[in-house]
């Protein structure tokens, strides 16, 4: 018979509207619950909600500071827009956390929002950032994932002439700790993205909401991983679902209809101002009570 994994459950702090030591508070107390086994944070440069003019703090910086201050969770952003920071430079940033982290990063990458979303667009605009189509960004992205697998796997310096990216003599220098890099988790729901997932990545990440919608790109991405001889279950299917305070019986149902769906590895997000002790309440009124009554 075959063994059906344990589901993980983890929590998402977005870094906007948000204090550094109101996140610090949660991840401190998240870290030390067995139950919430990683915690991640998004990346985005301005709010995607609330005021526009809010402040947001930049993903990668923030996560090295958690990383220090945290000894057990696995960390990572939910996703690394990779349109942000050039590969080579991103493959070095995340090396330099898996580092301080002693080995805990779960490497999430996606390819960026789309031209059509204006809130998340500005932020390129803003920041003198190139915004280019889709297909641009899902190319690019292909060539991210080969490249930043390299720098971490290869100990010579080597050259990279592809349609996006050209590296002369790239190197990276310390590698990540984890061996033989750390697990690679791409976001999107696109068809071609999946064609991406099923070649290069470890895990794949949904947002929940539509869960018919989840689970045909979920079986769409059996079906590119048996295109070419890959394994669909050695991709672990991850979904993020938000979390209501007022109304945990509606969280704990979407929950559990995504690990009916197939979605092993449970983010919640966690919206601010964040209750006293929410990480404890994640702990026993979603995770706990979903177990006792499901059998995980």
């Amino acid at each position: 018979m075959q063994h059906t994994p344990q589901p993980s459950f983890g929590i998402m702090t977005p870094p906007m509207h948000v204090g550094y030591h109101d996140i610090l508070r949660v991840w401190h107390e998240a870290d030390v619950i067995p139950e919430i086994e990683h915690a991640w944070l998004f990346d985005h440069l301005m709010p995607l909600g609330g005021d526009p003019n809010g402040p947001t703090f930049e993903g990668w910086t923030l996560l090295s500071a958690l990383a220090a201050q945290t000894q057990r969770l696995r960390i990572g952003l939910l996703v690394t827009s990779n349109r942000f920071r050039p590969p080579a430079l991103l493959a070095k940033i995340a090396a330099t956390v898996d580092i301080v982290s002693g080995g805990r990063l779960d490497f999430g990458i996606g390819a960026g929002s789309r031209p059509s979303h204006p809130v998340a667009r500005r932020e390129y605009e803003a920041h003198g950032l190139p915004f280019d189509d889709f297909a641009h960004s899902v190319g690019s992205l292909a060539e991210a994932c080969t490249v930043i697998r390299r720098l971490w796997t290869e100990t010579e310096p080597f050259d990279f002439d592809g349609d996006y990216i050209h590296l002369t003599a790239a190197l990276c220098s310390p590698k990540p700790m984890q061996r033989p890099h750390p697990p690679i988790i791409v976001g999107g729901r696109s068809a071609p993205v999946l064609r991406l997932v099923a070649e290069h990545a470890d895990m794949w990440n949904i947002p929940g909401g539509d869960i018919d919608d989840a689970t045909s790109r979920s079986a769409l991405l059996d079906r590119y991983c048996n295109e070419i001889g890959r394994n669909p279950a050695s991709i672990t299917r991850s979904m993020h679902l938000p979390v209501s305070y007022e109304q945990p019986d509606r969280t704990r149902e979407a929950i559990g209809t995504a690990i009916d769906a197939g979605f092993q590895h449970i983010v919640l997000g966690l919206s601010s101002p964040y209750p006293a002790h929410v990480a404890q309440w994640v702990a026993e009124e979603l995770i706990a009570t979903l177990r006792s009554h499901s059998g995980w």
